[in-house]
């Protein structure tokens, strides 16, 4: 069953002075100057986002979880997360955009990325909300990025890939660190979580267990439990239930599949099967969530 191409969520390509780039910088300012007061539609990037908010308030959806946008918030958005920000007033801030390419040409492997944890394949990762020390900080290497991006330099890409890499090391100092102090599983963490993230994005509607995931992996269920676990903060189980609910989410509020046919595409054989899956981890049914969201974008098209 092919995805009918209904209301499809819009993917924006990374664009800088109206030609196709890899890396770009913006002002939050300058967002705002720009598209004034349009309100921005859930939509998302096939390239990385970073977003500090410097000094603005409102919301920012990730794949339909809302977090409030508060001073000195720091938000990571992976390629392919459905994102919206709602701010109220003049923001200030900093907008930090890249691409796969840019990372692969600058010798930034993404393993890199997955073992720094910032970016994550799930909605529930909050903002970093940074002290005043560390935002000075930050806001160096930021302003050394923004100079860097706006001059003419032969070498221009290699420095801005060298001062995100220092940006990105700073930012981990102040992210929530695993809580277990068992090295080890740390340590085979960061070989297995990345295998194991491909493997659920490949296999999400077809593979609903954990075990179907281990055994490709040559390890037992509890350990990619344990080891997920202490990477993440969730179990294997927990991740792939994550991955389902938010396709659900995606097809349901982007697409005009009905509830079976988005339960036969996520491989449920039983529509009902779906309906009480997903009520057991939302805590309200699948026709009230299309509803609700289907509501407030309406709001906030009006």
């Amino acid at each position: 069953m092919q995805i009918q191409n209904i209301n499809q969520i819009p993917s924006l390509d990374l664009m800088h002075n109206n030609e196709r780039v890899s890396f770009a910088f913006r002002t939050m300012e300058e967002i705002h100057e720009r598209i004034g007061n349009t309100p921005d539609l859930p939509h998302r990037h096939d390239y990385y986002t970073i977003l500090w908010a410097k000094n603005v308030c409102g919301q920012h959806f990730i794949d339909y979880k809302e977090y409030p946008i508060r001073p000195n918030y720091l938000f990571f958005v992976n390629p392919g997360q459905v994102h919206q920000v709602i701010t109220y007033g003049q923001p200030s801030g900093y907008v930090i955009l890249f691409t796969r390419e840019f990372l692969s040409k600058n010798f930034i492997s993404e393993e890199f990325l997955t073992d720094l944890g910032l970016f994550s394949c799930s909605p529930n990762t909050p903002p970093i909300e940074l002290e005043d020390e560390a935002g000075k900080k930050l806001t160096e290497i930021v302003l050394s990025i923004e100079s860097t991006f706006r001059e003419s330099n032969s070498y221009r890409e290699e420095v801005l890939a060298a001062y995100l890499k220092i940006f990105l090391v700073e930012c981990n100092k102040y992210a929530p660190q695993p809580e277990t102090s068992n090295t080890q599983i740390i340590q085979s963490g960061r070989f297995i979580l990345k295998d194991f993230r491909s493997l659920v994005e490949k296999k999400y509607a077809i593979w609903h267990k954990v075990g179907n995931y281990s055994e490709q992996l040559n390890i037992t269920a509890d350990y990619l439990n344990n080891v997920i676990k202490s990477s993440i903060g969730k179990t294997a189980k927990e991740f792939i239930q994550e991955r389902i609910i938010l396709e659900s989410k995606r097809l349901g509020l982007h697409t005009n599949l009905s509830t079976k046919e988005i339960a036969f595409q996520l491989g449920f054989e039983d529509p009902s099967h779906f309906s009480k899956f997903f009520k057991n981890i939302e805590e309200h049914s699948f026709s009230d969530f299309r509803a609700k969201l289907e509501k407030s974008i309406a709001d906030i098209k009006a």
